[in-house]
C-alpha cells in the first residue's frame, strides 16, 4: 500500500502493527529492499506500507528520516523501532522480530 499525507494517519489507526518503508524513486538501495519487504509481507502477513519522502517531506521530517531506506515499525500508531538501510531478508526478519 502506498501512503500519502492524507492516508498516513488512517493507516496507522487501522493497523495494530504497520511497517512503513520511507523511500524515494532515485534511491538504489530502496529499490533493492522493496522486493525483500514484499516477501516479508506475504510470508508473515504483516502490513507494510510505502511512503515516498520526495512527495511527502513533512512526514519524513516528522519522523526524522535522514537516510533511506528507513523502515519504521508502528505499534498502535506509535513508532517503536527504526531500521535504516537495505538489509538481507534474514536480517530484516530478525529486526522485526516480535512484530511479525
Amino acid at each position: 500500500m502506498n501512503l500519502t499525507s492524507e492516508t498516513f494517519s488512517k493507516a496507522l489507526d487501522e493497523n495494530n502493527i504497520l511497517i512503513v518503508d520511507f523511500w524515494a524513486e532515485w534511491c538504489g538501495p530502496c529499490r533493492m529492499v522493496a522486493p525483500v519487504l514484499d516477501e516479508i509481507q506475504k510470508e508473515y502477513q504483516v502490513p507494510i506500507a510505502k511512503l515516498n519522502i520526495d512527495e511527502h517531506p513533512e512526514l519524513a521530517d516528522k519522523y526524522q528520516i535522514r537516510s533511506i531506506p528507513a523502515m519504521i515499525v508502528f505499534e498502535k500508531g506509535v513508532p517503536v523501532k527504526t531500521v535504516i538501510g537495505a538489509r538481507p531478508k534474514h536480517i530484516l526478519v530478525k529486526e522485526f522480530e516480535g512484530w511479525i
